[in-house]
């Protein structure tokens, strides 16, 4: 009579390859899931840009995005600027808030490393009046690249882009 089922040693060669397998696909899942982090990330600031300069072009009035505790890592903030004082001043209403666990760094170049703040025209200004432009990396966690900028221009469109690079301020606030 033959019997249906599986051998003591098909059950443990199988046993032995699980053990073996299971740590090497745990890694590469760890490193999909973290660059997932690190994209949603990047768009999601992206959008909250958009959604900052469509604020200021909608409401007729200067709408500031700023990173919470002035760190982009932990979310981000937008509101109407009304007094002109930003995010100084707690009176000013606020649109959104979004935030984050921290798990993925954040870092602007100078003109961005805070804020961005919107004209009712849609134009990135500094309080100066000057044009404000720049580029907020998404950095990965070995501190010394980033593989997602979100890149402000001059006439205010923002873009995504995905260039695994060598970034100097990634490296810097670690």
């Amino acid at each position: 009579m033959h019997e249906k089922g599986f051998s003591l040693i098909e059950l443990l060669t199988t046993l032995a390859l699980l053990a073996v397998l299971l740590p090497l696909s745990s890694a590469g899942l760890d490193r999909l899931l973290t660059a997932n982090r690190q994209q949603d990330a990047a768009q999601l600031l992206a959008s909250g840009l958009r959604s900052a300069r469509a604020a200021a072009i909608l409401h007729q009035h200067t709408a500031l995005i700023h990173g919470l505790d002035d760190d982009w890592s932990r979310g981000w903030r937008i509101i109407l600027d009304i007094s002109g004082k930003g995010q100084a001043d707690p009176e000013n209403p606020l649109l959104v808030e979004r935030r984050s666990n921290g798990q993925v760094r954040i870092v602007g170049n100078r003109p961005v490393q805070h804020f961005v703040r919107f004209s009712a025209q849609g134009s990135p200004l500094l309080p100066s009046g000057a044009f404000q432009a720049g580029t907020l990396h998404v950095c990965q966690n070995d501190h010394l690249r980033g593989r997602h900028q979100v890149v402000l221009s001059r006439s205010g469109r923002v873009s995504l882009r995905s260039d695994l690079a060598e970034q100097a301020l990634c490296a810097a606030t670690g």
